[in-house]
């Protein structure tokens, strides 16, 4: 049997599996009655540890077709300047909770497009932020930024409110893929963006790819490595394509006919990966990758790799609090979803409620499992001495599910009483192995394909 083969057989091209950048995923969270737990987690946090904080703009000028986020189109910014009104009143109720002296160590605006933000609303929006959770020492600062939406002007307000990481959007550079997914973005849009971020100071760049797009194929995802690397961005990130048309209904304009087929794709990603090492980047977990002495790769390296709502981070901030409509909080209790639709989001803002309406409280079983999960999405590495000493005897749950993972995995792991260690050729089922610890498997819920 070969290895792709022997993959398959595991599943690999036909299991569905969460991608586990939180554990439970969200679609285990259940409605909250009333905002006690929320309001409760906001006013335990202790004012010595730093906060990291998420802000959700859902706003595009355009809806490409391939993107399942929680987004909405708009040609003028009066919705927009709305919606930062909500959020400024949203900052003021977590003011009222939260202990005195809370900083910032993190803040990431996503979307939607952050940068559909004119200068003007970009300062008083960060104003906002900062005058509730002011910034910490050596905080960082990023913005999701879409080159066909962005300007100077835009890049210079951004990098006055201390911008030091900009996440480019790039999926693919090929005219074809791009005119099949609703997304036209020229190279020279996006070297050009590219150079007005660097000459404005923000010296830490992502670029955010995605593989299993229609038309692509191994010499256009090639020439997009190619392009990417031209812009020598510090940051890789290589996600998968989930064709969620029942999730998400404008990914029916996509031709599914022209999606790459299960062989193809794994190619694909196989491809541009090995480009990306071969270029001197480092593989980091599963689908990111990182220059030597970038933040993410000394995190990798050490064992300080976390897993979030972005995917994989270096941030050290044990809590979350997202901002906006859909935004998610982490607390060492839970997590808190905010009303996903915008106008139900605003409606509990104007009400003079928090806009939790969604979560789950970890028990401790949550935390074993959930740090189990990260653990092999980070470093393919179960480490059973921390769990056993972080957790006692608790631990001992999990023996049975990895023996079977031993026996059903066979060489493609290896099991000591310290650790479950996913070889390298076995890195590609690796969701599948993490998913066996999953203690919350939701009914009628399709996730994504495990490559």
């Amino acid at each position: 049997m070969t290895q792709i083969d022997r993959l398959r057989a595991l599943g690999l091209f036909d299991s569905r599996v969460p991608r586990y950048t939180s554990y439970p995923t969200a679609p285990v969270f259940t409605p909250q009655s009333g905002t006690g737990f929320q309001t409760q987690a906001l006013a335990a946090l202790d004012p010595a540890e730093p906060v990291s904080v998420y802000i959700h703009i859902p706003f595009c000028e355009r809806l490409c077709w391939f993107c399942a986020c929680r987004t909405q189109g708009t040609q003028t910014l009066s919705p927009v300047e709305s919606y930062l009104g909500t959020l400024e009143r949203e900052l003021d109720l977590v003011r009222r909770v939260l202990p005195d002296g809370v900083r910032m160590g993190r803040m990431h605006w996503g979307g939607g497009t952050p940068t559909i933000l004119p200068p003007e609303m970009i300062h008083r929006l960060a104003g906002a932020v900062k005058a509730v959770i002011p910034p910490a020492d050596g905080w960082e600062f990023s913005v999701e930024i879409d080159p066909t939406m962005v300007d100077r002007a835009k890049i210079a307000a951004l990098a006055g409110e201390g911008m030091n990481r900009a996440s480019i959007g790039i999926q693919d550079f090929d005219p074809l893929v791009q005119a099949a997914i609703g997304r036209i973005q020229p190279y020279d849009v996006t070297r050009d963006c590219v150079e007005d971020l660097r000459d404005a100071g923000i010296a830490s760049l992502n670029a955010d790819l995605v593989y299993g797009l229609p038309h692509q194929d191994e010499a256009r995802i090639s020439a997009t490595v190619d392009q990417v690397l031209r812009l020598a961005p510090d940051r890789v990130a290589l996600f998968g394509y989930a064709h969620v048309p029942w999730v998400s209904k404008r990914q029916k304009l996509i031709d599914e006919a022209a999606l790459p087929g299960d062989m193809a794709r794994y190619r694909l990603s196989e491809l541009a990966a090995t480009r990306f090492r071969d270029a001197g980047y480092a593989a980091i977990g599963i689908d990111h990758f990182a220059r030597p002495g970038d933040g993410l790769e000394r995190a990798a390296r050490s064992g300080r790799l976390r897993r979030n709502f972005q995917g994989y981070t270096d941030d050290t901030c044990g809590t979350l609090i997202g901002l906006g409509a859909s935004s998610i909080s982490r607390f060492a209790e839970g997590y808190v979803q905010n009303a996903p639709a915008t106008a139900a989001y605003a409606q509990r803002i104007e009400a003079g409620q928090l806009a939790g309406t969604k979560g789950h409280v970890m028990s401790a079983d949550d935390r074993l499992r959930g740090r189990a999960i990260e653990m092999l999405m980070c470093d393919f590495r179960l480490d059973r001495r921390e769990l056993r000493a972080r957790f006692g005897s608790l631990s001992a749950t999990l023996d049975p599910t990895t023996a079977l993972i031993e026996e059903r995995f066979g060489d493609l792991v290896t099991l000591t009483d310290d650790a479950l260690t996913i070889l390298r050729d076995g890195h590609a089922v690796a969701r599948i192995i993490a998913s066996s610890y999953d203690a919350h498997v939701p009914e009628g819920v399709r996730y994504s394909r495990a490559t």
